[in-house]
């Protein structure tokens, strides 16, 4: 499963590497309310396959007509051959046409990718990058249509500076699940509706033999190990759920030493207190310890496993966004 982002960058890495020339389309700036956020991407080629969105779909229609018309490829030859930006929802008649939300606009910045050699060069290393979670940006030279690649990444989705256009881009975010149970299920679902990338661990004889979700890889290896070699980095996330000690802690004295985005550990207040007080036993420091999201989720009186499941994955949320 890749993020949406990923599957384009692949996408278009897969078309230029076939000698067919893309179109790609990014979200620059949005005002009002917007369907996509800003850097939100998508791509055709010049015979209409396309992938991704920048709206609810009637600009991907509008955008279709024009390629079809030649229109599209007439703006780009008038700009010289160079990127340029398309103003979408400037007035109340183009935002009911194109049905944008009341007040939306949209500037989209539409770029004419031809099959070079270089060009090839930086969507393979930026598929391969994002495949292997690592920090990349894309640069646009504006005046000349030049792109090439950083592994450096921003905050900001999109940096206009100097003629250049730097969009980060973010690698698919991985969720580490311990303990195979009915909450696990539910975390699961909502997380892979969230486009992560999921894993399912249980090293507990039996546990793992009627679990199962479409689409999460599961895995009976030690999760100390697990956490180690896969999740720790800053797009990974770590939920202890198993209510074992012997799951759960193996998990967490690795990962409360990672740069892991979230490390939670579901129980009651009691339970949560006596493992900050076990957990100095596996070597943590006390500023380790304090990193750790337990009791778990937010606290909205959930009682069932769907309501635990959705304030774990509210609060996982507001951390990858840095709203905690």
């Amino acid at each position: 499963m890749l993020s949406s982002q990923q599957q384009i960058i692949y996408h278009v890495s897969q078309w230029l590497e076939s000698d067919r020339p893309v179109w790609l389309c990014t979200i620059l700036k949005t005002w009002g309310s917007s369907p996509r956020p800003i850097g939100a991407m998508m791509a055709c080629t010049l015979d209409g396959e396309l992938m991704g969105s920048i709206s609810g779909g009637c600009i991907e229609e509008d955008f279709l007509e024009q390629l079809r018309d030649g229109s599209l490829k007439q703006q780009f030859d008038e700009e010289g051959g160079k990127p340029f930006k398309v103003k979408y929802g400037k007035t109340a008649e183009e935002q009911a046409r194109l049905k944008l939300p009341c007040g939306g606009q949209l500037h989209v910045l539409l770029e004419y990718i031809e099959p070079t050699e270089s060009n090839k060069s930086v969507f393979t290393r930026l598929n391969s990058d994002l495949e292997n979670h690592k920090q990349v940006s894309r640069h646009l030279n504006l005046a000349t249509g030049e792109i090439t690649a950083s592994d450096s990444s921003s905050e900001e989705a999109v940096i206009i500076d100097q003629g250049m256009m730097i969009h980060s881009l973010s690698p698919m975010y991985r969720l580490l699940l311990l303990g195979a149970g009915d909450v696990a299920r539910y975390v699961a679902e909502l997380a892979l509706a969230l486009e992560y990338h999921v894993t399912l661990c249980d090293p507990r004889p039996n546990y793992l033999d009627n679990w199962e979700v479409d689409g999460v890889e599961v895995t009976s290896r030690l999760p100390d190990d697990v956490v180690r070699e896969r999740f720790s980095n800053p797009y990974s996330g770590v939920i202890a759920l198993a209510h074992d000690p012997r799951v759960d802690d193996m998990a967490l004295m690795e990962a409360l030493k990672t740069d892991a985005f979230y490390v939670g550990a579901m129980g009651s207040e009691r339970t949560s207190a006596a493992r900050r007080e076990r957990l100095p036993e596996l070597g943590l420091t006390r500023d380790e310890i304090d990193i750790l999201h337990a009791p778990i989720g937010f606290q909205i009186g959930s009682k069932t496993p769907a309501e635990i499941a959705i304030a774990i994955m509210a609060e996982v949320t507001a951390k990858r966004h840095d709203a905690l």
